[in-house]
């Protein structure tokens, strides 16, 4: 039986360390076959569209047609990659996922948050994530680290929306954390702590769900 899990948080809050740790805890503990997927990303057209939605220098997209490049990128992925990969019984890891849209374009940009979630519904099939991880930080830590990281790195520049203004990451935060209050699926874990405290914390809470 396949298992989806869902990786949340603002710039820098640690997924992509969290995520590989944890593909490694469960394909060397547990035994299990894991897929790691990202948004937007994770098929030829939702990596194309990724380009536009991320990189500096692109044109800015209005806000509602920023939300439906997303929901454009997310139903490719979960009908093409997510859905087939857990019906072979695959463990799914993605880094984002709805939860990041409500979010950004919901809480951060001011959009409908209702008609956000009526369009994260249909991109995602009624896909719901059996359980999310969201890792909190302060916005002023993570955008630090973010920065260092896209200083350091390679190749393009995805940095688009680590320019924004220090209070659209306060109200993406926020919403985040107000999500978390409402969804028993969503499972907050401090992102700020050393990150072996960090994935010890993870692997409890996945352990709880697989068993």
């Amino acid at each position: 039986m396949g298992l989806f899990i869902t990786f949340e948080g603002i710039e820098g809050c640690g997924k992509s360390t969290q995520i590989a740790l944890l593909k490694g805890y469960l394909i060397e503990k547990k035994g299990r076959e894991v897929l790691t997927v990202r948004e937007p990303g994770g098929t030829l057209l939702g990596e194309k569209v990724r380009a536009i939605l991320l990189e500096s220098g692109q044109e800015p997209p209005d806000p509602w047609a920023e939300l439906f490049l997303y929901e454009a990128c997310r139903a490719q992925l979960v009908s093409r990659v997510i859905k087939p990969a857990l019906s072979a019984g695959k463990v799914v890891i993605s880094d984002r996922f709805f939860d990041s849209t409500l979010a950004y374009q919901g809480f951060g940009r001011g959009l409908d948050r209702t008609a956000i979630k009526r369009l994260n519904g249909i991109a995602a099939e009624g896909l719901v994530p059996d359980v999310t991880i969201l890792l909190d930080c302060k916005v002023e830590e993570g955008l630090s680290r973010a920065f260092s990281r896209i200083a350091s790195a390679t190749g393009a520049r995805e940095d688009r929306f680590e320019r924004e203004d220090i209070e659209f990451h306060r109200r993406v935060r926020d919403g985040f954390l107000k999500t978390a209050k409402q969804e028993k699926r969503i499972k907050a874990v401090d992102g700020s702590a050393e990150i072996s405290t960090v994935h010890k914390g993870i692997c409890d809470i996945i352990d709880g769900v697989i068993g």
